[in-house]
């Protein structure tokens, strides 16, 4: 009985008894609002996840203009150590609890430029820290939505007033 989730067990009793951090969980989950911060190329393929073939939003993601208002930052392209603290500043604004998915490979590692270029920050994970990593250059939309999912799955695990069960 304990493997059914909210839904079914609503849809069933039309009533729901859980523990407090599995509810606040599944509504964190459910509807994680991001920060729009493209800086290159991996930008158009966050675009692209938006766009109605790929359709973030009925997955409950939806985009913010301002880091007030978000809790997911999408760091999507290359990170200049000119920019790095200003991406630090943009995240220190984000509301607790705050997330961090690194898009492209420029994000997680330099990409391309790392070696020959003395201004590209070599991860975005040196300034702020990152919760889900989504591979390629550019990575698909398909990709990011996987990245989105992956992190929705690490929203539902934590806990906010129990002990962890993972640990």
């Amino acid at each position: 009985m304990s493997d059914l989730t909210l839904r079914e067990k609503f849809d069933r009793d039309n009533f729901v008894v859980e523990k407090l951090d599995n509810l606040i969980n599944w509504a964190r989950a459910g509807s994680p609002w991001y920060f729009q911060f493209g800086l290159a190329c991996c930008a158009i393929e966050m675009m692209a996840a938006s766009a109605p073939r790929h359709d973030l939003e009925r997955f409950g993601v939806f985009p913010r203009a301002t880091p007030r208002q978000a809790d997911v930052m999408i760091v999507a392209g290359t990170v200049t150590i000119k920019m790095a603290e200003r991406v630090k500043r943009l995240y220190e604004q984000m509301s607790d609890p705050k997330y961090v998915i690194s898009m492209g490979s420029c994000a997680n590692s330099g990409g391309p430029y790392w070696q020959h270029g003395y201004h590209v920050l070599k991860g975005v994970d040196l300034v702020v820290p990152v919760d889900v990593y989504v591979p390629g250059c550019p990575p698909r939309p398909e990709a990011l939505i996987q990245g989105i999912l992956e992190l929705q799955n690490q929203i539902k695990s934590e806990t906010t007033f129990g002990k962890s069960d993972s640990k």
